[in-house]
């Protein structure tokens, strides 16, 4: 395995001139409700609106100039997408993005208004049209998750969350393929080892649950939830390792207490962010993850593509 603490430091200082440190806020406002001292990690803020910002810009990086003329590929639900576009067009580059018809149209929209190409199909497909547009163009794939160099990128959130709070007792971290996760864990891991990071992952989608009680990467069905970024039905077989060496759990969330979750955020943290990322808190209000009053919890909000019309489902939502 050739993901590492320092790969991760490297990536760091690659992607620094094309993205912000997001801020980590103490949310007081929150304690009362989840039973322990909290933290968001407003990776919402990103220039991009989402963590995915990271693990593109290293990833493209990377490329040879001859590659970044023959354009970029990506498979996305939207989120990875918006990076690969605003990053094609920062470098020059023509950006395809593959995504599925259930993506929001916010989504949608915003990685056209980059100037990328935008190919609809079903969901379970996004990944064989990818692969298809890259031979007949001889084009870069550059994957949402299933890479180390996606990986170091995405693990730069969790240098920061450590240089924010050195003394943070446990990471709780919104997961679909398992690049954020895979990224973030190997950081904060490799930063302080006892450093407790948890998963959150759709009860629909069990992927991580199921994979790590099989011992090995497990495709689950797919089936539909709220949390529209996190709908990958199994693990990155690149990920995986990393995951099982540096996590402590996971947490298969049901939509219930993710709308729960999403709303508390929005009415009583006043965070806006798109209902994946509420997942991590979700697993607290289900009970699932069990904190203490004195622990520092740090909940990864992993991003903000959200519109308007998407939160009259929460006005039915009691906290």
């Amino acid at each position: 395995m050739s993901l590492t603490l320092e790969k991760i430091f490297e990536a760091k200082n690659r992607i620094a001139p094309y993205i912000t440190t997001t801020p980590l806020i103490r949310m007081e406002k929150l304690d009362e409700f989840l039973g322990c001292q909290v933290y968001l990690k407003a990776e919402c803020m990103q220039i991009t609106g989402a963590f995915k910002l990271r693990g593109a810009v290293n990833k493209i990086k990377t490329l040879t100039p001859e590659q970044l003329s023959c354009g970029i590929v990506a498979a996305s639900s939207g989120n990875h997408g918006k990076a690969v576009a605003y990053t094609a067009k920062k470098l020059g580059a023509k950006a395809t993005i593959v995504m599925p018809y259930t993506a929001p149209a916010i989504k949608v929209n915003a990685i056209k208004e980059l100037g990328a190409e935008v190919v609809q199909c079903d969901t379970s497909e996004r990944f064989e049209v990818a692969e298809r547009i890259c031979k007949e163009r001889n084009a870069t794939m550059v994957p949402p998750f299933n890479d180390e160099d996606i990986m170091a990128g995405q693990g730069t959130s969790g240098i920061e969350i450590m240089e924010q709070c050195p003394d943070i007792d446990k990471v709780i971290v919104p997961v679909s393929g398992g690049g954020l996760i895979g990224g973030v864990s190997t950081a904060i891991k490799g930063m302080n080892s006892s450093v407790k990071v948890y998963g959150a992952e759709p009860a629909a989608l069990p992927r991580y649950s199921a994979s790590l009680k099989a011992g090995k990467p497990v495709k689950v069905e797919q089936k539909k939830s709220i949390a529209d970024a996190l709908v990958a039905q199994i693990p990155g077989d690149k990920c995986y390792p990393y995951i099982e060496k540096n996590t402590d759990g996971f947490f298969d969330v049901e939509d219930e207490y993710l709308l729960k979750a999403w709303k508390l955020l929005l009415t009583e943290g006043k965070i806006l962010c798109e209902p994946s990322s509420a997942i991590g808190i979700g697993a607290v209000l289900q009970g699932l993850a069990k904190v203490e009053k004195d622990e520092k919890v740090c909940f990864l909000i992993s991003g903000g593509s959200v519109g308007l019309e998407q939160l009259k489902v929460l006005e039915e939502v009691t906290l």
